[in-house]
């Protein structure tokens, strides 16, 4: 409990760290967060797993870090923060094309998306071979360029921008033929490219037997290539608009709305957790009737954009409750107004 309070207030101080790009996993991890991690490690001040989750270890080494730099300690890796770490601290990921050579927080992020996708990579912050090579294979498991440039469509890819690329779908066709007069059976097989003997058996016909007019046969199923799908997440601009027009609506400040977003999604609306809060600000279904029935007054489209102005109406309503106080709002986010 003491975590979640301090993670709320974190949200509060530390809103720098909200970076413009960047995806959520369903299981709660911002892989940017795996850039902090591998800058820490780098310091010899943390050695858990790079996991992308900031737990108490990620705070302590933080802690730790602005301690011997002479910076206010926070835990928060703050702009200040990531500045003083060097080149391992910048840029967040989703900011600049990464190629071959390139070396920082990005590339350690792009390397734990690689492996959480079940590539090998090494965790390291340097685009090298093994890391082109990674690059290639997810580009091509997607039907991307493999020219191992991490551009626009790639980013798109690990669901910072427009759209996600899915492998090409095959579906099944089944069909059905009526006999005609004069048709036989090896006829009609020849006629659809198949076999008497298939036809028998999906029909339960004796081959040697006349075929009656009439007879509705099951002809063997189709495999077409549906066109290539793409799941749609979140576009970061139309997110960042939706949070600045809504906070602007209900006087909330915008880069809070923006740094709870960033903190409970990664400004991805497909996202789902574990517990069932969806979208964007991670709402539960029963906040969501509540804020409806007691907060607008009226029913709200279940849209990203819908999302968003549900989230920061109750935001608006926790900071009303407690006096404009953002550490207990967002503490009573996370763990109810009582």
């Amino acid at each position: 409990m003491r975590f979640r309070l301090a993670l709320a207030g974190a949200l509060a101080a530390g809103m720098a760290a909200a970076a413009p790009a960047g995806a959520t996993s369903p299981s709660g991890q911002n892989p940017q967060q795996a850039g902090l991690q591998v800058a820490l490690r780098a310091q010899g001040l943390y050695l858990g797993p790079i996991d992308a989750i900031v737990g108490p270890l990620t705070v302590r080494a933080v802690r730790e870090f602005q301690r011997s730099h002479g910076l206010r300690v926070t835990g928060i890796a703050d702009a200040r923060t990531r500045a003083a770490m060097g080149p391992l601290g910048r840029p967040l990921f989703g900011s600049r094309t990464l190629r071959p050579g390139a070396f920082g927080w990005d590339v350690a992020v792009l390397q734990y998306l690689l492996v959480r996708h079940g590539i090998r990579v090494p965790i390291n912050a340097y685009f090298d071979g093994p890391t082109l090579r990674g690059v290639r294979a997810y580009q091509r498991r997607l039907h991307l360029a493999p020219d191992g440039v991490v551009g626009p469509h790639t980013l798109a890819a690990f669901g910072l921008q427009q759209q996600i690329p899915v492998r090409p779908r095959t579906i099944a066709v089944a069909r059905r033929y009526v006999v005609r007069p004069g048709e036989s059976l090896s006829a009609i097989a020849q006629r659809f490219r198949t076999t008497v003997a298939t036809l028998a058996r999906l029909n339960h016909l004796d081959p040697a037997r006349p075929l009656l007019i009439g007879t509705k046969l099951i002809l063997p199923a189709v495999v077409r290539r549906a066109s290539p799908v793409a799941a749609t997440v979140s576009n970061v601009a139309s997110v960042r608009a939706s949070l600045e027009r809504w906070a602007a609506h209900y006087g909330v400040d915008p880069r809070l709305a923006r740094a709870l977003a960033w903190m409970e999604s990664g400004f991805n609306n497909a996202m789902v957790s574990p517990a069932g809060a969806r979208g964007i600000m991670q709402l539960l279904p029963s906040t969501w009737k509540y804020v409806e029935t007691v907060v607008i007054g009226h029913p709200v489209p279940h849209t990203a954009d819908g999302n968003v102005r549900v989230g920061v109406a109750y935001l608006h309503h926790l900071l009303r409750a407690f006096q404009g106080n953002e550490r207990l709002a967002l503490a009573a986010w996370y763990q109810g107004e009582r």
